[in-house]
């Protein structure tokens, strides 16, 4: 297996793992550009910004064709990137659009709520309240996305190979179980 999808909690440090995981390995890391890549392909680039909208607050409203061609492109990028390998994905439901594929490996990292909530203080420099509200938001907004596009629960750990806590294992552990797992799985 070279290639990982990684779904991750605000605030668990899952982009952190992908990169790390990226450099031990040399893989290329993928992850707001694929939304760009999708949303070109799909010639509308005001979709992309309304997938990823989380609160709404942009006020693009693409039409359900729109969300489907773009939707479209998002999977044949993620295939595109699959097949070609030596890659890290994150986000954008590559544990669904890749699940069966035979050279991926998808990964879940998630936290405690308090441990996210102190961390969104840190990184974002905004109250202990405000951190909470965005990560409860990005929450129900990354859950509603797989399951209105594509009618799966965001949380079930069968979508995954491995599922790794980041309140209790640190990023640095957690990119060398990956790698390691990635080294001793055949397909």
């Amino acid at each position: 297996m070279d290639v990982v999808t990684i779904s991750r909690q605000m605030g668990s440090w899952g982009s952190v793992i992908g990169r790390l995981i990226a450099e031990r390995m040399g893989y290329q890391l993928v992850w707001r550009d694929l939304i760009n890549q999708a949303a070109l392909r799909a010639g509308a680039p005001e979709v992309a910004l309304a997938m990823i909208d989380e609160l709404g607050l942009l006020g693009v409203n693409p039409t359900g064709q729109q969300q489907q061609d773009y939707l479209n492109a998002v999977s044949q990028v993620l295939h595109e990137l699959a097949d070609a390998g030596r890659v890290v994905i994150i986000g954008r439901a590559g544990q669904v659009v890749l699940r069966g594929h035979p050279r991926v490996f998808h990964v879940r990292v998630i936290a405690d709520e308090e441990v996210r909530i102190q961390r969104i203080v840190e990184e974002k420099k905004v109250n202990p309240k405000a951190a909470r509200a965005q990560i409860l938001a990005s929450d129900r907004a990354r859950k509603l996305y797989l399951a209105r596009y594509y009618q799966v629960d965001w949380n079930d750990p069968c979508l995954y190979h491995l599922v790794i806590n980041t309140g209790r294992i640190n990023c640095e552990v957690a990119a060398e179980m990956i790698c390691h797992a990635l080294s001793r799985i055949t397909v």
